[in-house]
């Protein structure tokens, strides 16, 4: 005889069920074609919950009769050698559980299996194979590795919140905790910080369950402010809940008590890593004693299959891993107990100076290394840029600053090529300021100059300025010809002193490092850009694109790709300007080297201007500005507001326009020159000065986030408690100066202008150079470019 459990009789909910749509119906269809489903997941995230709603609704399917139905066998107790018994006695049988079974259409639920994992492999494995009409729905933290199985891997609740509502987190955080605290209720303050919450629980829902029952005594902000403490916090779960679901550590510990040793050993190893690893990382950093580098992948697969360790897709071709911060919380714990932390995280700072050294070796004098490798450091890297951080922290709270330093040093490239690694400039000053007589001078004055190419970058002039003048001459003084070369490139571009850029040129002809030379050359173009000597520019620029196409170098080529098309704009050509931007884009469409491709964008969006497409402006400066603000960028920001604002102006946004132009003029730290007062001269003769300079004030004191939100979305500042005063721009220029740009214009000298406006050629000297100051020029000839051109 066979006794089956109706669905009605399968454990009543006991509150409602939130979230996972999607997830049954996926289910429901996949158990209509397939016999053996495995809910796979770490302890906490709802497998048994999801388990048990699915069979309720497949109890259409199994009706509760003599010849089948639905069965639910709980396991998460049950000794090893008991399990066919406590299936037996669940269905009732008391013969052969296959034959009794027979045909019947019966879909069995076995919750929990971990306990006897191998086991239920075994039953599973026979009862199928006998029984026609058996279909079996498991859960537990491992597959069981049947013929036939399926294996689902259970997700965290969603986090993200959609277009339509809130996330399937937030909603169950908000509807246990109704239940606890009936009056609560979300608000505009609270929303973010339960969002917050359920993010840093990553979803988890017995997490976000015990977090839901503290309302009643704490807020949801003290409930943020308190999870580094999270264990302790989250221990109030229900009386009547399985002992391994009624603290968070219960779960956790529950599933750590199931590992082997060497799981354990290496799943505490794991807790060094602060974000992401991969396997060549992992067989570096965590074999040792009791886990040789050949046993870490085996004992990775069976974290993984365990649901301790999450795949979490690839970086740059490679597997990458990573742990729930749970998990990670717990880890920790085991790993400061076991005594083993600090000679982990050394390995951990060292195996990532060992990839930095191998990235340095590749751009080596003399190395070709084809782009594709090139690609998939910068992209290791990127993907790495937390466990870099994470090494960093931990040389300077250990007082040993020499290999970060190395690390940071060799990764140069890296770190100036995207916006988004600019964080580390502070984590520099910290290890520069470091007392440690094992730094090599040579090694501190790179140190140095990179930190002031990070200033550069960010648009801190002063201090770019002072870090690289310091370490050049430490580098120079250590006979450091590498480091003297990079200060002295980084020097002359700032400075814009020739020679510094000759010794340059001199130095990499002596090593033959092209990368640096042709370096040499992109500041020597820019200069020649700058002064309006266009086709010495072009030439160099030519120069460099070449030496890249040799190296193979596609973010080289990107860089001369920009400065062709900045020629080419300059000297009208919009054609050549919009391919040599488009091959910048297509060059780097595989690595998030953001400078250039914001470089690459707001050049496409300038030349789209030019041509009175500003729907295409529109489109490529958004693009531009929003990668900028994303990446805290404020000198890009105010440079991509001065765009906007031109953009802005040519819709017949006036008001706009001068609120743009004056925040990008403050938050670029300069003063108004000949772009500016392109964009205010048709405004003042539409609104008048006055109000022009209202605007200008109103402008000039908004924040980066503001002026952001003004250009992308259209919202203008809030109106100032008290009256505005208006603000004069310095790039006007007075009538006479006017009056002297014309002549200027004309082709005449000093003394020319002096005789035809019966003035001295001193006072003719004196307008000129006032002129090139507020025009934020540097020669008569842009000065008669900007005329002709705003005619």
């Amino acid at each position: 005889m066979l006794r089956t459990a109706d669905p009605s009789n399968l454990p009543a909910e006991p509150n409602p069920f939130v979230g996972r749509e999607s997830d049954l119906d996926e289910l429901v269809h996949l158990l209509g074609v397939t016999r053996c489903v495995t809910l796979c997941g770490a302890g906490g995230i709802g497998k048994t919950r999801l388990a048990l709603r699915l069979a309720s609704r497949l109890g259409t399917a199994h009706p509760a009769t003599r010849s089948g139905g639905v069965c639910l066998v709980e396991l998460a107790d049950l000794d090893k050698g008991e399990l066919r018994g406590h299936v037996a006695a669940a269905l009732g049988i008391a013969g052969d559980l296959a034959e009794t079974i027979g045909d019947r259409r019966l879909l069995l639920l076995l919750d929990n299996c971990e306990p006897v994992i191998g086991e239920c492999a075994e039953l599973c494995r026979d009862l199928l194979g006998a029984c026609k009409g058996l279909t079996v729905l498991a859960t537990s933290r491992e597959p069981l590795r049947v013929p036939g199985e399926t294996v689902w891997r259970v997700p965290p609740l969603s986090v993200s919140r959609p277009d339509d509502g809130e996330s399937e987190a937030v909603r169950l955080f908000v509807t246990r905790a109704t239940a606890a605290r009936p009056e609560f209720e979300l608000t505009g303050e609270t929303r973010p910080l339960a969002e917050e919450l359920c993010r840093a629980l990553d979803g988890l829902p017995l997490a976000i369950e015990l977090a839901a029952a503290m309302v009643r005594v704490l807020s949801v902000r003290q409930l943020v402010e308190r999870l580094d403490d999270r264990f302790t916090l989250l221990a109030g779960g229900a009386r009547t809940a399985p002992a391994r679901h009624r603290t968070l550590r219960a779960a956790v510990d529950w599933s750590y008590r199931l590992l082997s040793p060497q799981e354990r050993l290496l799943l505490r190893r794991t807790a060094v890593f602060r974000s992401s690893w991969t396997l060549d990382l992992a067989e570096w950093v965590c074999a040792g004693p009791g886990l040789t580098e050949e046993e870490v992948l085996p004992r990775l697969c069976d974290l993984v299959d365990k649901s301790l360790v999450v795949l979490d897709g690839e970086i740059a071709g490679q597997a990458r891993y990573r742990l729930l911060e749970t998990v990670r919380e717990y880890a920790l714990e085991q790993l400061a107990e076991s005594g083993e932390e600090a000679g982990l995280r050394g390995r951990h700072l060292a195996a990532l100076a060992r990839l930095g050294e191998r990235f340095k070796h590749a751009l080596a004098p003399g190395v070709r290394t084809s782009w594709p490798v090139v690609e998939r450091f910068i992209n290791l890297f990127d993907g790495l840029k937390a466990e870099v951080g994470a090494a960093c922290d931990w040389s300077i709270a250990t007082g040993a600053a020499r290999t970060a330093l190395a690390l940071l040093a060799d990764t140069r490239y890296l770190l100036i090529g995207s916006g988004r690694k600019l964080d580390m400039a502070e984590r520099l000053d910290r290890l520069l300021a470091l007392d440690d007589a094992q730094v090599p001078e040579a090694l501190r004055g790179q140190a140095t100059i990179l930190r002031g190419e990070l200033a550069l970058a960010a648009g801190d002039v002063e201090p770019a300025l002072r870090y690289v003048r310091a370490g050049h001459e430490q580098c120079t003084a250590a006979g450091d010809e590498y480091g003297e070369t990079i200060g002295a490139i980084v020097l002359s571009q700032l400075t814009g002193d020739q020679a510094l850029l000759d010794r340059a040129l001199e130095l990499t002809g002596r090593s033959g490092d092209l990368a640096l030379e042709s370096l040499a050359k992109a500041v020597r173009a820019r200069s020649g850009l700058h002064h309006g000597r266009l086709k010495e520019a072009r030439r160099d620029f030519r120069d460099v694109l070449s030496v890249h196409e040799e190296l193979d170098n596609h973010y080289g080529q990107s860089l001369a790709h920009i400065g062709l098309a900045q020629v080419a704009r300059r000297s009208g050509d919009l054609a050549a300007a919009r391919r040599h931007y488009d091959a910048g884009l297509r060059l780097l469409r595989h690595i998030d080297a953001r400078q250039h491709i914001v470089s690459c964008l707001a050049g496409l969006g300038r030349v789209a201007l030019d041509e009175g497409d500003l729907t295409e402006a529109r489109a490529r400066l958004t693009e531009a500005l929003t990668l900028s603000r994303d990446a805290g960028l404020r000198a890009g920001i105010a440079r991509r507001l001065e765009a906007w604002a031109v953009l802005v102006a040519a819709e017949g946004d006036h008001r706009r326009a001068v609120l743009l132009a004056a925040a990008a003029v403050t938050l670029g730290g300069r003063q108004p020159d000949a772009r500016t007062e392109d964009v205010l001269r048709p405004v003042r003769d539409r609104l008048g000065e006055a109000v022009v300079g209202v605007l200008w004030a109103e402008g000039a004191a908004m924040t980066a986030e503001q002026a952001v939100a003004c250009a992308l979305d259209g919202e203008l500042p809030e109106p100032p408690a008290r009256p505005v005063v208006p603000v004069s721009r310095d790039s006007r220029l007075t009538a006479r100066e006017r009056e002297i740009a014309e002549l200027v214009a004309r082709g005449l000298s000093n003394r020319a202008i002096a005789e035809e406006l019966v003035i001295s050629p001193a006072t003719v000297a004196r307008h000129v150079a006032n002129m090139l100051a507020k025009l934020g020029f540097s020669t008569r000839t842009q000065i008669a470019a900007w005329v002709i051109g705003s005619r």
